[in-house]
């Protein structure tokens, strides 16, 4: 009896190990119902958007976004719904019409509230000692052109530069596109 039980434990010790490592294995390789990777960064594409508890405009709407081009990333997908996270961590589900696929980020987002002189430098070339093209306060919404995997290039208001990878939330740490 004794070691029926012992056997029974080890198998769910086991299966409990696989399933816990599985996450981190698949990580980079998942792809949701559409094809595309999961996840990933998107855009919001209207100026008015509803974040709703569920997949359907059946479920009620939990919060509503009334900027366009506001970063979001893509967790899960279900038919046409998109459930998203933004910059602050809140999660729902919104109809896949309303995102796009243009890159934007915001500037260090857990930097905001922690001084008057904390700022995000965007640089004329991708390299740390490059001249500041300008000082970004944390929260601002800028467009990602391409990214190397150490810095993005980005479009602030008229200015375009570069901006630590690190530094910004809409790109992944080491993701490169163009």
């Amino acid at each position: 009896m004794r070691s029926i039980v012992l056997i029974v434990c080890m198998a769910l010790s086991l299966g409990f190990l696989d399933a816990a490592s599985a996450p981190v294995m698949a990580q980079g390789a998942a792809k949701g119902a559409s094809g595309l990777p999961l996840p990933r960064f998107v855009s919001l594409k209207s100026k008015r958007v509803n974040m709703r508890i569920g997949p359907s405009t059946d479920y009620a709407v939990s919060w509503m976004y009334m900027k366009s081009g506001m970063p979001v990333e893509i967790i899960q997908e279900y038919e046409n719904w998109r459930r998203i996270r933004d910059a602050d961590g809140t999660e729902g589900w919104v109809n896949q019409a309303l995102l796009s696929g243009e890159r934007t980020a915001v500037a260090a987002p857990w930097m905001r509230g922690k001084g008057k002189d904390v700022y995000v430098n965007l640089r004329r070339e991708p390299q740390s000692g490059a001249a500041i093209m300008a000082k970004l306060e944390p929260g601002v919404q800028i467009r990602i052109g391409e990214c190397n995997g150490d810095w993005c290039k980005a479009e602030a208001g008229q200015v375009t530069g570069w901006v630590s990878q690190g530094e910004i939330w809409g790109a992944y740490p080491g993701e490169a596109f163009k």
